[in-house]
């Protein structure tokens, strides 16, 4: 049952603040981080600049939100056989929170100019946003929400792989580690989770209203997820198989 507007823990006006909240805190720490110093590659270029902070922002939401996630469908495992019903205050806690970053870094996007480089991003953080939202308000799928995160453990290293990219800093043996880290909390954390929820989404949950709305959301991002992948391998396994980039490829957000 949906929970009501009332201002309690879980409800709807609760929820709302929740997410509202964690904005403005996204927003403070996007300003803090601001002030740290850039590496010399990046700095005095707008857009690398940009980049750089917004990539410290999305780093510090993965280290957090990930683990977060694990734990919280271990406090709950029951979430990993019934993706629907289950309900725990840390795990709301989260999903709100990611919820609120997506949104915030929608805006840091669009406000900075960046929404044509960086539409798929866009597209991504629309339908994140739309499925949290519509879970929570209605209180539902939460261990789907939760087990959605687990990517986030995976974007740690992704992002450290970008930053590395972008700050264009002499670190052969490190970057050489993180490849391929990240190639095994891709399978661990985005692509086996991934393939599970849709799994239970297609053969657990019904298919009408809600259900149906995040079943379409989910292909879709298995979609996108895919896309991803074989870039990154095109990337840091195959660079014979990737593309000439085009005019200003360096300046677009999901660069390869």
């Amino acid at each position: 049952m949906a929970p009501g507007w009332g201002w309690g823990w879980g409800s709807g006006c609760g929820s709302a603040a929740l997410v509202l909240g964690s904005v403005l805190l996204f927003r403070a720490l996007q300003r803090a981080l601001g002030r740290l110093p850039l590496p010399a590659h990046v700095r005095g270029d707008r857009t690398r600049t940009w980049r750089w902070r917004n990539l410290l922002v999305s780093f510090a939401h993965s280290v957090l939100s990930g683990p977060w996630a694990v734990l919280a469908v271990l406090q709950a495992p029951e979430m990993l056989t019934d993706i629907e019903r289950p309900w725990s205050a840390s795990g709301h806690v989260l999903v709100c929170f990611s919820a609120a970053y997506f949104i915030h870094d929608s805006l840091d996007i669009v406000l900075s100019r960046q929404a044509r480089a960086s539409w798929e991003y866009l597209v991504h953080h629309a339908m994140a946003i739309s499925a949290f939202l519509s879970g929570t308000f209605q209180r539902r799928f939460l261990g789907a929400g939760l087990l959605s995160l687990f990517v986030e453990v995976s974007n740690i290293f992704l992002t450290i792989r970008m930053l590395l990219k972008l700050s264009n800093v002499p670190a052969p043996v490190l970057y050489r580690v993180n490849k391929y880290v990240n190639l095994v909390m891709y399978f661990l954390f985005r692509l086996a989770p991934q393939a599970y929820l849709s799994w239970c989404f297609l053969r657990r949950v019904e298919q009408r209203g809600l259900g149906a709305f995040l079943t379409v959301n989910l292909c879709l991002l298995n979609v996108m997820i895919l896309t991803y992948f074989s870039r990154l391998l095109r990337s840091d396994f195959f660079p014979h198989w990737r593309k000439r980039p085009g005019a200003g490829g360096e300046k677009k957000f999901l660069a390869e």
